[in-house]
């Protein structure tokens, strides 16, 4: 049974902490020990200099950090903190959700919390807009959803931003990358090709893509567009844009769609979308067929062969007909490399190629061609189809 996990903070009076933190003043921004020490002479308490840094960590996580879910954050290894009641708090370090053993109190708090990170994020969260999207300053996405939508006052998702994502290196090294694709990768991006990585939820899609921008050259202008800001690549000339959504008044959104279309007339140099969605995969395979090689995009498929159908499934929200989808997406993308999640280990479990089912005669539809696939755990990986891997290695391989 997994050991439940509690923040590494010394417990603190909920009515000094109170005092305090209204002493500070909620708009004050992230306190120091200075401020808080002030504000703790104020209020007429004495502390001891261990209790006082613990306030004074306590103070900074309500004002301008996660509260009482902000230690869970900091523990090495969590990517997600997630709270389905005041007694369901969850983690992730990568090994499939764990309790972490906190008690939020009763299902007020957890709402509490919800709306107080909501500010945070510069978002307004209540009955009249129950679900919010959103990024706290340190760049932790949060998601949240209030009552009624909610049953139990609100539900809390956290997704933490690392700030250095891993390099293709540290991936081989980990055995996420089998031996002998290393080669191929370098290559898809020394060579321009226009990339997809599709993948299940949390299979590391979005840290094979920080990876495979990390190799594009120095003098490149890389513009990525994202629903919200998840890529930290190892690269110096990116420009981040991220959606925004629609105010109570149903005005200012700016869509997926509208970013790919701002982006183009950027002079990017390489386009990277963090994750087709919708219909702004129009745009995408538009800006790939009209000389912006090079791209990157990731996708949602639970199958390398499963990416046609979704391909589909998204450009008919913006009104492209399967023909159009197929010729489109056959010329501009070139290769898919698909990711997996087992046992808590993230790798790259296959490679395919973008085609028609007739090549020869009017086309067919579009088929993605797996030429090779790994199960994460073999030496090597098994070659699917020889004639196409070859041809693969041959036209891409560094």
């Amino acid at each position: 049974m997994t050991r439940p996990l509690r923040p590494a903070a010394s417990e603190i009076d909920a009515g000094l902490l109170g005092d305090v933190r209204t002493r500070l003043g909620a708009g004050a921004g992230e306190p120091d020990d200075d401020a808080v020490r002030a504000a703790l002479a104020a209020s007429g308490r004495v502390l001891g200099s261990d209790a006082l840094r613990d306030l004074a960590r306590a103070a900074r996580a309500e004002l301008a950090g996660a509260g009482p879910l902000q230690p869970l954050l900091e523990l090495p290894g969590v990517t997600d903190v997630l709270v389905n009641g005041p007694q369901e708090v969850w983690i992730d370090r990568g090994d499939g959700l764990e309790p972490a053993g906190l008690d939020l109190g009763a299902p007020a708090d957890v709402r509490a919390l919800a709306v107080r990170l909501a500010g945070l994020a510069g978002q307004r969260l209540d009955d009249a807009a129950p679900v919010v999207d959103g990024r706290l300053p340190d760049g932790t996405r949060l998601h949240a959803v209030v009552e009624p939508v909610a049953a139990a006052g609100a539900v809390i998702s956290l997704r933490v931003l690392r700030q250095a994502g891993l390099t293709l290196d540290a991936l081989v090294a980990a055995g996420a990358v089998p031996p002998g694709w290393e080669r191929l990768l370098r290559g898809l991006v020394a060579r321009r090709a226009n990339v997809l990585v599709s993948g299940g939820t949390g299979t590391g899609k979005t840290t094979l893509l920080a990876a495979l921008l990390g190799l594009v050259p120095a003098d490149e202008r890389v513009v990525t567009v994202e629903e919200a800001r998840e890529l930290a690549p190892g690269h110096p000339h990116v420009v981040p844009l991220a959606t925004r959504r629609a105010n109570v008044e149903g005005a200012g959104a700016v869509s997926l769609s509208d970013l790919v279309r701002a982006a183009l007339r950027m002079r990017p140099d390489r386009l990277v979308v963090g994750e087709c969605r919708g219909g702004e995969v129009r745009e995408v395979l538009l800006a790939m067929n009209t000389g912006h090689d090079g791209g990157l995009a990731t996708l949602h498929a639970n199958a390398v062969e499963h990416v046609p159908a979704r391909l589909e499934a998204l450009a008919a929200l913006a009104g492209m007909p399967r023909d159009a989808v197929a010729a489109q997406a056959s010329a501009a993308v070139d290769v898919v490399l698909h990711v997996r999640r087992r046992r808590g280990r993230r790798f790259v479990a296959a490679v395919g190629v973008v085609g028609r089912s007739d090549e020869q005669g009017a086309g067919g539809e579009l088929v993605v061609r797996a030429a090779a696939r790994w199960d994460g755990t073999a030496p090597t990986a098994h070659v699917a189809d020889m004639a196409t891997w070859e041809a693969l290695l041959g036209r891409w391989a560094a």
